[in-house]
């Protein structure tokens, strides 16, 4: 990992501190930005996030996606905990926090706002960092990218329907054009841009030339979330310093489903008899979020001062601490995991 996604938690935290008081002090700027839109599109926000989603996209090979039958064991849990259970989890976790436990201490105008963003998080599958989770715990190369290129393409035709069937189902008005607006600007734009620039530069340099580009997007990447998350904080300043533990709040669903679907998705491959190099990277698939497009959705859909984008700002914050504690618990229980008797049949 790099110094900059090693301590990623770090950079939120000071973008906190900085949108926070930047938002304070200079509440007219932040206004202005938000009102240059098109089509109900932030346009400002929308390069912002195109810079943060396309060089995650251009390390996808769907070409991958011809190795399935290698590990169909591994490719199924994690596809049933990705599209079946983690969006669903999550949803119920929300109704039973935000919407029950925690309501007396949230804003009552936003607990529908925050249930919403916590669904867009659940919904959105981790793409780039699932790579990093994956050499840590010396995952199966080919499985992950085989499991990253077919859930990117499952996202561009299932992200919409769950998430409004599931917004629908919490009594949440679903506004199905800028849903589907969402999808193609952050989901079915940015894969195809990404995919052509991917084959250009492998077609003119090879792989040592895709390299070189990744290396010099990445940072761009990881500025442009740190510059989208001062704007979100600017805006949700006030509300952030009249409550403060609503990021404690918000974090723990998220916390909670982290945790429960990784454990899920490690245990159902155990049973399975699935390699611990395979189970690794798909626990950890499992559990992470596709961030960058569920704060895109949730700004796009409900604007940049909702409680649905601070949801996923907060899935943001735990993002990185929270999967590393996940990679040293797949490691750690690397013995316990193939004393199975299901995998130790298939060595």
């Amino acid at each position: 990992m790099s110094v900059f996604e090693r301590y990623l938690t770090l950079w939120v935290a000071l973008c906190i501190v900085a949108g926070v008081t930047l938002g304070h002090l200079f509440p007219g700027a932040f206004h202005a930005i938000g009102g240059i839109e098109l089509a109900h599109v932030n346009l400002p926000v929308a390069i912002l996030i195109w810079l943060m989603i396309i060089p995650m996209l251009i390390k996808v090979d769907f070409g991958a996606m011809e190795r399935v039958r290698q590990h169909w064991r591994g490719i199924g849990v994690t596809l049933f905990i990705n599209w079946a259970v983690k969006p669903f989890s999550m949803a119920a976790l929300g109704w039973l926090f935000i919407g029950y436990l925690f309501k007396p201490w949230l804003p009552a105008d936003q607990i529908d706002s925050y249930i919403a963003g916590l669904i867009l998080l659940a919904a959105a599958p981790c793409t780039a960092m699932v790579f990093v989770w994956s050499n840590l715990s010396d995952g199966e190369p080919d499985f992950t990218l085989t499991q990253v290129a077919l859930n990117d393409t499952i996202m561009v035709f299932a992200f919409a329907p769950i998430v409004g069937l599931l917004l629908g189902v919490s009594a949440i008005t679903v506004p199905w054009r800028t849903l589907l607006l969402s999808v193609g600007l952050y989901i079915v734009l940015p894969v195809l841009l990404a995919q052509l620039i991917r084959r250009r530069t492998l077609a003119t340099g090879g792989q040592e030339a895709l390299g070189r580009l990744l290396a010099h997007l990445q940072p761009a990447s990881l500025l442009a979330l740190l510059a989208t998350l001062i704007l979100l904080f600017g805006f949700q300043g006030e509300q952030i310093i009249a409550q403060p533990m609503i990021i404690a709040l918000l974090a723990v669903p998220i916390l909670i489903q982290v945790y429960f679907n990784s454990g899920l998705a490690y245990l159902l491959n155990r049973a399975t008899g699935e390699a611990h190099c395979v189970a690794a990277p798909s626990a950890l698939i499992g559990a992470s979020n596709f961030f960058e497009l569920a704060v895109a959705a949730a700004i796009s859909i409900f604007g940049f001062s909702s409680g649905a984008a601070l949801a996923t700002v907060v899935g943001v914050l735990i993002e990185v601490p929270v999967m590393l504690s996940v990679v040293r618990i797949v490691n750690a229980s690397k013995g316990w995991y193939e004393s199975g008797a299901a995998v130790s049949r298939r060595q």
